[in-house]
């Protein structure tokens, strides 16, 4: 008995030890590192620096791609790369203000807490780079490890001053079952409906193979019609692509819908190398799917959009019947998964 009771709470060390999850210091940023020694993935996440989970290994290869060495250079000059949250507003907006609820609210440029895209538009929210994230837990157990920050918006008049909706962020990022799950969930504070657009901006590479041997699967019934400023007309067409899409000589930078669910509503995106994979899997309130793969680049993302570029404003226009709205005291939740098979 006593050899069995020895034997069971070996076992249980083990399996625990299987994922961990600890807070360091990385280049003078405080980062949470998750980790599946089993499958030897590491997942490193700064929220100080737009809770971006910025880096993501698969037996010592990077997945994501980025522009900097680590979260000390990202400080330094921020850059797009790894995991960007885009919120209050994703991609562009067609002018400096949005329509919300019937009502046209002006962004004020000179707080200077947005950017502008090469056109002069409004781009990307107000949160890619954003200090404002509080982290709430770090654990692992035997089937995950995981780390969930808060940013309280309603708590940042700068903020508010641009999107004046007062809402909490909850942002979970879990390591499970050989993929790395990114939940979101949203609580609308304000007394009027919070219209909706937010996703994130992910970049991946492949190491087994150079940009231009990777083929592309882009699961979409429809492709959004854009303007030469890169925002929807209010026209769809078909997507027309095929099964595997030789990225080879192409340039990508393109909003889908209609997408292609399985049996629990998710939509699976994926490029693939030689041999190896990342598939990127949509929940099913995100709606759209943008993929971004500029010429002579080594990177390609797959974004999560609750919905298509300037939803706001199209849908005052009565262009976009989709718009997602939080009501009153309502809560709004979904999740993406990225997962690297054949490393």
């Amino acid at each position: 008995m006593k050899l069995f009771l020895l034997f069971v709470a070996a076992s249980i060390v083990t399996a625990a030890q299987t994922f961990t999850a600890e807070r360091l210091q990385v280049e003078g940023v405080e980062v949470v590192r998750l980790a599946d020694r089993s499958r030897a993935i590491e997942v490193f996440i700064a929220p100080s620096l737009g809770n971006n989970a910025y880096r993501m290994t698969v037996k010592g290869q990077d997945i994501l791609w980025a522009p900097f060495s680590g979260p000390g250079s990202l400080k330094a000059k921020p850059a797009q790369g790894g995991n960007p949250f885009l919120a209050p507003w994703a991609n562009r907006l067609d002018q400096d203000g949005f329509f919300a609820n019937g009502k046209k609210y002006l962004l004020n440029p000179e707080l200077g807490n947005f950017r502008r895209d090469q056109n002069g538009r409004p781009i990307h929210g107000l949160l890619v780079y954003s200090p404002a994230w509080e982290l709430l837990e770090v654990k692992a157990g035997e089937q995950a490890a995981e780390t969930t920050s808060r940013l309280e918006f309603y708590r940042y008049p700068d903020l508010m001053a641009q999107f004046p909706f007062a809402h909490v962020i909850w942002m979970t990022h879990r390591l499970r079952a050989g993929e790395l799950e990114i939940e979101t969930r949203i609580e609308n504070l304000a007394r009027e409906p919070m219209p909706l657009s937010l996703g994130y901006h992910t970049y991946y590479r492949v190491p087994d193979a150079p940009r231009d041997e990777w083929t592309v699967h882009v699961p979409a019934r429809e492709r959004v019609v854009l303007s030469a400023q890169l925002l929807p007309t209010g026209e769809r067409r078909p997507a027309d692509l095929p099964e595997a899409l030789p990225l080879a000589g192409a340039h990508l930078d393109d909003v889908f819908t209609g997408l292609v669910r399985d049996a629990w509503g998710r939509a699976l995106f994926g490029v693939k190398g030689k041999k190896q994979r990342i598939a990127v899997l949509f929940g099913p309130k995100f709606t759209v799917g943008v993929v971004f793969a500029p010429k002579g680049r080594d990177f390609i993302c797959f974004e999560p959009m609750t919905g298509v570029t300037n939803a706001f404003n199209l849908a005052h226009a009565g262009l976009y019947p989709d718009l997602q709205v939080v009501p009153p005291g309502g809560r709004w939740q979904e999740s993406f998964w990225i997962r690297p098979e054949d490393f």
